[in-house]
């Protein structure tokens, strides 16, 4: 990473984040617009919310990604699969979804890998980045998750949901990397919350970063 990020190169690379299930129309209204006025990479949604952004951000530039089986990741394979197809439908055009955790800590290989791969055929080409939870996982664990992503067909790993434990750490944001090679990207997620918190991350090894409080760490670039 270039040790002098512009503003707009640094907000390129973020998923401006509302995941809160309780947030309002208006809440998702104003979300979308510190999206498009930064011009980040994509507002980051729950899938209810999609056809909402769509409408806002329509020739904006600014893409949706929406979450599915989140936050747990323990939905029927099935049920993540319509999510996504109905997201995609709604206008999202990348999918963040959380792996089966269960299924992967109990070495079911094929299991997790299927979960993920019916969530990629059913985003009909749209990126998917697969959520591995990492405060759940072990070291090991995680390279597994990756090795299935990878297999499985996705374009990003992410670190964490910000529901389940701590988000993205260093030690996971330079695992990553390394884990799922060079033709995967990887979302570092949760607890960024200043400019100096963003290159960190940046200088691990992500590739995206998801935030909420997006504004905070644009506005805390030192001029």
């Amino acid at each position: 990473m270039p040790r002098l990020l512009t503003r707009a190169e640094l907000a390129a690379r973020i998923d401006h984040t509302l995941l809160d299930p309780a947030a309002t129309h208006y809440d998702i209204l104003m979300a979308c617009e510190i999206a498009r006025r930064n011009h980040c990479a994509t507002a980051c949604l729950n899938s209810n919310r999609v056809m909402i952004a769509s409408e806002v951000l329509q020739g904006s530039g600014v893409g949706i990604a929406a979450v599915v089986g989140f936050p747990f990741g323990a939905a029927h394979v099935g049920a993540k699969a319509r999510e996504a197809e109905l997201a995609i439908a709604d206008g999202a055009t990348e999918i963040d979804m959380v792996l089966d955790i269960g299924r992967l800590k109990d070495g079911q290989r094929e299991a997790v890998r299927e979960d993920i791969a019916s969530v990629v055929r059913a985003a009909a080409g749209h990126p998917v980045k697969v959520i591995l939870e990492c405060a759940r996982l072990t070291d090991d664990e995680k390279r597994t998750g990756c090795a299935l992503a990878v297999e499985a067909g996705a374009t990003f790993v992410k670190t964490s949901t910000g529901y389940l434990g701590h988000g993205a750490t260093l030690h996971d944001v330079a695992l990553l990397p390394a884990a799922v090679g060079p033709n995967l990207g990887v979302k570092a997620s949760g607890g960024i919350l200043y400019f100096e918190d963003a290159v960190a991350m940046l200088e691990a090894g992500a590739t995206r970063l998801g935030m909420s409080h997006t504004q905070q760490v644009l506005d805390s670039m030192p001029s």
